[in-house]
Order: C-alpha cells, then structure tokens, then sequence
C-alpha cells in the first residue's frame, strides 16, 4: 500500500488557478480546492433548489482559500515538495501586491521548519549512468574503480539527483561531455548537473537560477565537491528578462542544460542558441508528456534539431543541436 504525503498550499482566490496550472508542470496533477469564494458562488446561485447546507459546505464559508495535494512517500515525493518550495519563494519574491495572498505550505504532520531534516531519510547513495554515484555528505561509499563520486546536499532546493528529469539529464551529459568542455546550467537549483559536468571533464560550469537560495546552495556543493572559482561561476537572476544577465552569461559554450518545466524552456528557446558555439549541444528535461509536443515545435521552430528523445514515468528529457 502506498504511503502520502498531503500539503496544504494557502493562498488568495484569484491566484488558485494560476498555481494548480503551474503546479501541473511538475507533475502534480490532482488537487482539492479549499475556498470561501466557493460558498459565496454557491449562495448568489439564484437557480439553485436547496433546503439546507451541510456541515462540510458550510465549513467553506470560513475556510482560508488552499489547495490540497498527495505526493507518494519516497524520494520522487520529496524532490516535487521541493520543487513546489522553490515555486512558492518565486512567488513570495513577486507579492509586492499580495496577488497570492498569505503564501504557506504546510505538510501534514510536518512542519514546514522541520522538513530540512525529514527528507534526508529519503535520500541514500545511488548509481546514475556508467560511472557516476550520488552521495550526501552524511553517507559513506566505496567506489569501485572508474567511479565518479558526486556528493551533494541539496537542502531545500530541487535537485537530489533522484527525480527522473535529472536523472535523464546526468545521463545525457556522461554521453555528451568532453574534456575541456564549457557547460552552461540554466536553472542549475542544488548546482547537481553542474557538478557532473565537472566530474565528467569540463573546464568550466556556469550556473544560473532566479533564487538567490538555489545560487547559494549550488556553489557550497561545488565547492564541497573540491572545486574553486577557476572552475565555476554562478549568477542570480532571470535570462528571460534580463539583457544584461545574458551578456554577463557569455557565449561560446560546448554544452547548455535547462532542467526546468515546460514554460521556461519555451521562453528561453529564442535565446539558447546565442549561448552555444556552433556544434554545441542543448540537453533540456523537466517536461512532462502532455507538453513534450509543445516544447518540441517551439525548439525546432527557433533553428534546433531534435538529436534524440528520452522518457521515464511521464517526463523527458531531449537533445538537440542547432
């Protein structure tokens, strides 16, 4: 039987259809809608034929405004809180006008403080493509020869390593990177691909992503890795809107990852290749399979081919060239 975690997202009315869709790129796909602007609805009905209301409808009318999920009680369950974290600080920055309300999750039974430390019980030492074994800190291992050992500690940020979109990704970049390479990671969260990247021969990673948190965390698991400055660099901020952003990221790169969501990589397909020498390759994921089609159309409609295509559960992950 298969165990859940629930978490309550509390927000304002008007912005509960913006997250669920948000939501549905990582793979959340059911949700329970809590809203008093329900029951109101529900009582200016004039065609309505009713005698009473129930207990529960009655409950609506107080209800601060959430919405309810169930993410499975393992590693996958973990990385999507995670990720939901990291979208919920995107839209705490951009509140100015309280759009979204009183931005909280709550996990059941769990509280939200304490989560730093509960999901390290889901996270042990594991293989990804030939060579390379993902480890937390806190974890001892014994590499087997031509081992490359990959140690991270994401806190809270997206990017164990254990979810499929990354997963997908590492493997790309073992098959893809070359000695001396300059990789590019777009959305770069714990920095994990980046770290790969390193492992597997490139000179140089860039790292990028719109939370400073992510920023932060990426570049103590660089280091924590035995790399300094002379191989890395890492930036805040958003390329979509950003020119500036874009100049300081540079151009020339042998290899650019973009392990996102849907949206994201559409908006940034315009400008991928101004990053990339001519014979680089682009490798994006975080796409679920009901937007694979779309991502698809808006890549190869801005100058790229699709080299190949890989799935797992429901997610992809493609490679292209320009």
């Amino acid at each position: 039987m298969d165990n859940f975690i629930q978490a309550d997202i509390y927000t304002a009315s008007q912005a509960i259809d913006g997250i669920t869709g948000a939501l549905t790129d990582y793979g959340v796909t059911g949700f329970i809608i809590s809203d008093s602007a329900d029951f109101e609805s529900f009582l200016a009905d004039k065609n309505a034929n009713w005698d009473y209301v129930d207990d529960e409808l009655m409950g609506l009318s107080k209800v601060e405004p959430h919405i309810t999920l169930y993410v499975h009680d393992n590693a996958q369950g973990a990385e999507t809180i995670a990720a939901i974290r990291s979208l919920i600080e995107g839209w705490k920055q951009n509140n100015s006008d309280g759009y979204y309300g009183n931005l909280r999750m709550e996990l059941a039974n769990v509280k939200e403080e304490d989560w730093a430390n509960n999901w390290k019980k889901y996270y042990k030492p594991f293989r990804v493509g030939k060579s390379l074994v993902v480890k937390p800190s806190w974890e001892e291992v014994t590499p087997a020869p031509g081992d490359r050992i990959l140690e991270i500690d994401p806190a809270s940020t997206f990017g164990t390593g254990q979810h499929h979109t990354t997963k997908l990704v590492m493997e790309a970049l073992e098959e893809i990177v070359k000695p001396g390479d300059r990789v590019l990671d777009l959305g770069c969260g714990s920095g994990i691909l980046s770290i790969a990247s390193l492992l597997f021969g490139a000179e140089k990673v860039t790292m990028c992503d719109i939370f400073e948190n992510a920023v932060k965390t990426a570049s103590e698991n660089v280091e924590q890795n035995k790399y300094t400055h002379e191989h890395y660099t890492a930036y805040c901020g958003n390329i979509i809107e950003d020119a500036a952003l874009r100049e300081k990221l540079g151009t020339g790169y042998d290899v650019i990852c973009a392990n996102i969501v849907a949206d994201v990589i559409i908006g940034m397909s315009p400008l991928f290749s101004g990053f990339m020498k001519p014979e680089a390759r682009l490798v994006v994921s975080g796409i679920i399979d009901e937007r694979l089609d779309e991502v698809n159309e808006a890549l190869t409609e801005n100058g790229f081919k699709i080299l190949d295509s890989r799935n797992e559960e429901g997610w992809n992950c493609i490679i292209l060239s320009r």
